[in-house]
C-alpha cells in the first residue's frame, strides 16, 4: 500500500538550523501538512528563514500553483523556536547546520537526551559519516541521513542514508515520507559522497582533463555537453556556480575519504582557481568573466564546407546508425567503414585518439566523433581527425555532417573526446555504487536525474550506447593513460563478459 510507513501529518517535525536548507525543508514539511518547528539560536537567522519560506510560498501563490489560503496555512504550521527545550515533543528532527562533526555530535547528544525514545534523529549532511554522527549516541540505531538538495522545496531528490547502525524499518518511514512530501526519495549506504556526490565527481574531472590537455576551449566543451549531451550545464559553467571552493573542497574530501583513490585525483586547474579567489559566479570571474559588461565566450564552430559524394562510416552502435540516417537523407552517400572507396572514414570514439586508431586499423584518412544524446536530432556535434587526414578529406567529413544539419566543432585530437569518456566514466562510477551495495541501479539513475537534472540515468546511458563499447572506452583510456582512474568496475566487466 502506498505510503503505508509515512509519517502521520500530526506528527510534528522539527529542523535544527534555519540557513537556506533548514528553511526550504521546513518549507517543505509545513507544505505537506506537518506542524514544523524551525529552530536557531540567530534570531536574525531565523527571522531571515521565516521570511525566504513566505517569499517562495508567495511565488507559488503568484504562478497558481497554490491558494492563498493554503499559503496562510502552511506558514500557520510553522514556529520559530531559539530554545532546544521546545522541541521536547517532536517526532521527526531534522539537523541542517554546519558541516562539522563534533557539532553535529553535540547536537544530537542534547536531542537524544531531550527527546522521546521513539523520536528519529536525521541529518541533510551532504559529506559526513552518518554511522560517525550516531557513533557515540545511546542510541545510535534511530539516527540516519536525509539529504535534501538545494534549493529544497524546488529539488526532487531526497538521498535516505542509512549508516552501519541504523534502523531498516526507520529508513522505510523516511522513504516512505519523502515521498508522501511530493518527493522522490533513493535509499543509499553511508558512504562518502552518498551517491549524487560520488557519482557526480567525473563530470567535473574529466571535463579538468581534457581541458588541461587542451582538446578545445571551455565554451566548446561546455557547448557539446549541454546542446549535444543534453546536461543542464556544462563541466565548468557548472563549477562557476557551486563554487570552486566548495566543489574543490568536495573532490578534497571524497579523494581522501577513498584513501587517495585515484579515480577522485582532485585537479590542479581548479586548486590554481581557488587560489586565485576566482570561485566562480559568487566572486565575479571562475572559468568565466561575470563581471559587468563581460562578453560570455562562445564554441567554436567549423567554417562551411562543401557536402562530399560518400563518406565511410561504421555502423557499430545505435548512434552511428541513427548519423548513417541522417547523412543518407542529406543526399551523402554512406558504405561501410571496411570498403574499398576512396572516401574519408568516420567512427564513434571508442577511447583511442583518432590518430592512434588509424595506426592501428591502417586508415589514412579517418575521424571520431564524439557521443550525443540523441543522434536523429542532436544540432551540435564534437569530432577529431587522426595526423595522417588530409586537409581535402577533413573538409569532406566535416561538409558530409554539417549537410546532416550538425554544427560541428573540431577538437584536438585526445583520447575518448569529450562527452564519450565523461558518460562512461559517469556509468563506470555508478556501476561500482551497485557493486559495494550502497544503492541499487534504479536508484542511482533516480538520483541523478532528480538531484543533477542529467538527461540520462548513468547506468541507463550505458545500457543505450552499449555495455561492450562503454567496456572498449574505459579499456582504451586505461591502455592511452596507463592510470588505475579508469579501471573497469567489477559490474561493467561482467555485464560484457556475458554479452
Amino acid at each position: 500500500m502506498s505510503n503505508s510507513h509515512a509519517l502521520s501529518k500530526d506528527s510534528i517535525v522539527a529542523v535544527i538550523g534555519a540557513g537556506a536548507m533548514g528553511s526550504g525543508i521546513a518549507h517543505v514539511a509545513a507544505k505537506a501538512g506537518h506542524p514544523v518547528f524551525l529552530f536557531d539560536t540567530n534570531e536574525a537567522a531565523l527571522t531571515k528563514g521565516i521570511s525566504g519560506i513566505k517569499k517562495d510560498l508567495e511565488f507559488l501563490v503568484s504562478k497558481n500553483k497554490m491558494s492563498a489560503e493554503d499559503m496562510a496555512a502552511t506558514l500557520a504550521r510553522i514556529t520559530p523556536v531559539s530554545e532546544l527545550s521546545a522541541l521536547k515533543n517532536t517526532n521527526l528532527d531534522i539537523e541542517a547546520i554546519v558541516e562539522n562533526l563534533d557539532i553535529k555530535r553535540k547536537v544530537f547528544g542534547d536531542l537524544e537526551d531531550l527527546l522521546a525514545e521513539d523520536a528519529i534523529l536525521t541529518s541533510n549532511t551532504s559529506s559526513i559519516s552518518i554511522t560517525s554522527i550516531a557513533a557515540k549516541l545511546k542510541r545510535p540505531e534511530r539516527l540516519l541521513g536525509v539529504h535534501f538538495f538545494n534549493p529544497a522545496p524546488r529539488m526532487a531528490l531526497v538521498e535516505i542514508v542509512s549508516g552501519v547502525a541504523s534502523d531498516k524499518h526507520l529508513a522505510n518511514i523516511l522513504f516512505d515520507s519523502a515521498k508522501a512530501w511530493g518527493k522522490v526519495p533513493v535509499h543509499a549506504k553511508s558512504t562518502p559522497g552518498f551517491i549524487v556526490n560520488r557519482v557526480a565527481r567525473p563530470y567535473y574531472a574529466e571535463g579538468l582533463r581534457v581541458l588541461e590537455e587542451q582538446i578545445a576551449d571551455i565554451a566548446t566543451i561546455d557547448t557539446l555537453m549541454r546542446e549535444g549531451c543534453g546536461f543542464p550545464l556544462g563541466p565548468f559553467e557548472l563549477m562557476d556556480l557551486i563554487g570552486h571552493d566548495v566543489n574543490f573542497a568536495v573532490t578534497n574530501s571524497v579523494f581522501n575519504a577513498y584513501f587517495g583513490d585515484k579515480r577522485f585525483t582532485p585537479s590542479i586547474t581548479q586548486q590554481e582557481l581557488v587560489s586565485a579567489g576566482r570561485l566562480g559566479r559568487k566572486s565575479g570571474q571562475g572559468f568565466y568573466d561575470y563581471r559587468e559588461n563581460a562578453i560570455k565566450p562562445q564554441a567554436i564552430v567549423a567554417a562551411a564546407c562543401e557536402k562530399p559524394k560518400a563518406i565511410k562510416l561504421s555502423e557499430d552502435t545505435t548512434v552511428c546508425q541513427d548519423l548513417r540516417e541522417r547523412l543518407e537523407k542529406a543526399g551523402v552517400e554512406v558504405v561501410s567503414a571496411k570498403s574499398n572507396i576512396n572516401a574519408p572514414t568516420l567512427f564513434i570514439t571508442d577511447g583511442r585518439t583518432a590518430t592512434i586508431r588509424a595506426k592501428d586499423e591502417n586508415i589514412s584518412s579517418l575521424a571520431v566523433f564524439d557521443l550525443v544524446k540523441d543522434m536523429k536530432t542532436s544540432e551540435r556535434v564534437g569530432i577529431s581527425f587522426s595526423d595522417s587526414t588530409s586537409d581535402a578529406d577533413k573538409g569532406h567529413v566535416i561538409g558530409a555532417l554539417q549537410a546532416a544539419g550538425l554544427q560541428v566543432s573540431i577538437l584536438d585530437d585526445v583520447a575518448g573526446l569529450v562527452g564519450m569518456r565523461t558518460v562512461c566514466m559517469l556509468a563506470n562510477e555508478a556501476s561500482d555504487v551497485v557493486t559495494q551495495g550502497i544503492a541499487s541501479a534504479k536508484d542511482i539513475d533516480s538520483a541523478m536525474k532528480f538531484g543533477t537534472n542529467y538527461p540520462i540515468g548513468p547506468m541507463t546511458w550505458a545500457e543505450q550506447i552499449g555495455i561492450k563499447h562503454v567496456a572498449r572506452v574505459l579499456n582504451n583510456l586505461k591502455n592511452h593513460y596507463g592510470e588505475e582512474r579508469y579501471r573497469l568496475s567489477p559490474y561493467i566487466l561482467r555485464k560484457n563478459a556475458a554479452i
